[in-house]
């Protein structure tokens, strides 16, 4: 058997939960892991998209909104009472601000600054926080409680280029992934000593659904920071296996910037 038959076999016997796998970057990771062996559980708010995905690779589809912690806590529950175990988390849920970009894109029309802060609802804000910080830490939670009591596993977050290099007008969005990163490497500070490896993917754009409601302008002005456009979601997926295989035992805590070289390229 060659090194590749050997690579794509790498989650052989493994059992992988996917939330935000319903669609994008999620739905590249489930048919990533589910080509290489898998049995992949796909959770996501929209159960139709979950059903539609999990169906497409003999998988198992549940409906979870991540902000719900209890709600969290029994799917992991339930995907290791079914499964036996779960070697393999990959939180990808996580949302923008499709009414923050429409403001950008009204400044970049008019000439006028970019005034998003200053507009910022306290329910605009908590949205964005509730789901991409408190989600993560609710599933990470969740996913180290029952990895510690087989004696170990594998995390991967979701974080984002724009925590280290925002565009104007992310605010809110910036904040929760820059926490992502942080409580990500703290946890997988502890976690390793339970033998549960947590690393974080912090892509740059990304060609998903998400991205499709940016507006031109915006999108526009985000693709031409790098050396390359927007990345594809199975490119995104290529990075996340690599962190939950085996071939990155040695990788704890890392944050992996997959965004075309927009810290290194002028």
């Amino acid at each position: 058997m060659n090194d590749q038959t050997d690579g794509m076999r790498r989650f052989a016997g493994r059992t992988a939960l996917v939330t935000g796998g319903g669609s994008g970057i999620g739905a590249a990771v489930v048919r990533r892991l589910a080509a290489e062996g898998a049995h992949v559980h796909v959770a996501d708010v929209v159960a139709p998209n979950a059903e539609q995905v999990a169906a497409s690779v003999g998988g198992r589809a549940h409906a979870v909104d991540v902000t719900d912690a209890a709600a969290v806590d029994a799917l992991v529950a339930a995907v290791v009472a079914e499964s036996g175990s779960i070697d393999v988390v990959v939180h990808t849920a996580g949302v923008d601000d499709p009414v923050a970009k429409g403001w950008i894109q009204e400044a970049r029309e008019s000439g006028e600054p970019v005034d998003v802060i200053s507009r910022l609802t306290d329910e605009g804000w908590r949205r964005v926080l509730a789901i991409n910080l408190d989600g993560t830490f609710h599933v990470l939670r969740a996913a180290v409680r029952a990895m510690r009591e087989q004696g170990g596993g594998a995390i991967v977050t979701v974080g984002s280029s724009a925590s280290f290099d925002t565009l104007v007008g992310y605010p809110h969005y910036a904040a929760s992934k820059a926490a992502v990163h942080a409580l990500s490497q703290s946890v997988a500070k502890e976690a390793i000593a339970f033998g549960v490896r947590v690393n974080t993917v912090a892509p740059g754009p990304v060609d998903t659904p998400m991205a499709g409601r940016t507006p031109s302008s915006v999108r526009a002005a985000m693709e031409a920071t790098g050396a390359v456009g927007y990345a594809s979601a199975e490119e995104l997926a290529d990075n996340i296996c690599y962190l939950a295989s085996p071939g990155a035992g040695n990788v704890v805590g890392a944050v992996l910037l997959s965004n075309g070289g927009r810290f290194t390229v002028s």
